[in-house]
């Protein structure tokens, strides 16, 4: 029966239980599908059991395909084992915000990239943020160095060189170990709250543009990333005359775009930068086609007026608005935050950076966030 395996173990361990079952030699493909359907069928009940049938509904599709090979499931067994570490890990810390560290593994201690990450990670968990690096070293370990064992998590990969966990990590409950690079960056990106990168090669870049894209394509919910080099370097600066005469002056990206990052070279403007970004604004989410902004503070009136003034350009309908709680007690969550919304064209979201900018600069009666840390 496979109902109690998933009722305690969750839904990993029972797709691992299907796997076994679609490779045993004496069950034809008529024979495994029924499986899952009669799981379908019996499943406790379960707050989110609608996504749960989606996923076993899709797996029941591939095993009825002959031509998903020994390969093909493999990639996904791993996959699956690699999603539920992290989903089993990051849960028990929802409530505190964190940063993710990015670049080289290949910067030595004694360097002034090494000592401002250490500085940098330190900062920042000083302030009450946890910190994720790629566990390795280089930038990765004066990451977890600097802002502690208790207060970083390292998100390893298997690699065949250079990538053997840090000192300050390794033999942690917070070390994971992917198998994918893809499933690693899905939890860099899921659960960070801010992106600071360092100077580093291929793989440093390949997350600063990746990050980059999924913010300009709204596939990542508004973040700071903030782009650190040594004082005086011009690693950055190099980088952004090469979008600005490549990509901007080409026409490939829109000049709004640069507003998704900052660079610096001081560790105090990288952390004001994202303690501004959370004065005011908290987080965002879809509800269907309507985009709601969540604040720490409610806005006055003439502040709304501003912002349609300034950003009508990216409404389908209607106008910016303060959304009216309509719970009558407390459930002491974020949905109690106070909210705005408005319907959102989906195509310039370097916008909505703007919006934020603009709503995190407007005077305040009190202070709106005390406690930036806390989700």
């Amino acid at each position: 029966m496979l109902v109690p395996l998933y009722y305690n173990s969750g839904i990993f361990f029972c797709f691992q239980e299907v796997y076994i079952l679609s490779n045993k030699s004496d069950l034809d493909l008529f024979y495994r599908s029924r499986h899952i359907e009669k799981l379908l069928k019996e499943l406790p009940p379960y707050d989110h059991n609608k996504w749960l049938k989606k996923s076993l509904k899709s797996l029941a599709k591939l095993v009825k395909r002959e031509k998903i090979d020994r390969l093909e499931w493999k990639i996904l067994s791993a996959t699956l084992k690699d999603l539920e570490k992290g989903f089993r890990l990051f849960s028990n810390y929802r409530d505190t915000r964190k940063i993710t560290i990015f670049g080289s593994a290949r910067t030595s201690p004694n360097t002034p990239e090494y000592n401002l990450a250490l500085d940098f990670a330190k900062k920042v968990s000083e302030e009450g943020f946890m910190v994720l690096t790629g566990a390795g070293g280089g930038i990765m370990e004066a990451g977890n160095k600097g802002a502690g064992t208790d207060n970083s998590f390292g998100l390893n990969v298997k690699l065949p060189f250079e990538q053997s966990a840090n000192d300050y990590i390794e033999n942690d409950h917070k070390l994971i170990n992917f198998k994918y690079f893809f499933t690693r960056k899905l939890f860099f990106l899921k659960e960070t709250d801010a992106i600071a990168l360092f100077p580093g090669g291929f793989g440093t870049q390949d997350e600063a543009f990746e990050t980059l894209t999924l913010c300009q394509t709204g596939r990542q919910p508004p973040i700071p990333l903030i782009l650190i080099d040594k004082p005086g370097g011009n690693y950055w600066q190099n980088w952004q005359k090469y979008i600005v005469e490549n990509l901007l002056l080409e026409g490939y990206i829109n000049p709004e775009d640069k507003e998704i990052y900052t660079i610096t070279d001081n560790v105090e403007t990288a952390y004001e930068v994202i303690s501004q970004f959370y004065r005011i604004y908290h987080s965002s989410l879809y509800r269907k086609d309507f985009f709601v902004m969540r604040l720490n503070t409610e806005l006055k009136d003439e502040q709304i007026e501003i912002l349609n003034d300034k950003f009508s350009d990216i409404l389908t309908q209607g106008n910016i608005t303060k959304i009216e709680s309509t719970d009558s007690q407390s459930s002491g969550t974020v949905d109690d935050l106070p909210s705005i919304g408005f319907y959102f064209n989906e195509r310039k979201f370097s916008r909505i950076y703007q919006m934020i900018n603009v709503i995190n600069g407007f005077e305040l009666d009190a202070v709106a966030c005390h406690q930036p840390y806390i989700r």
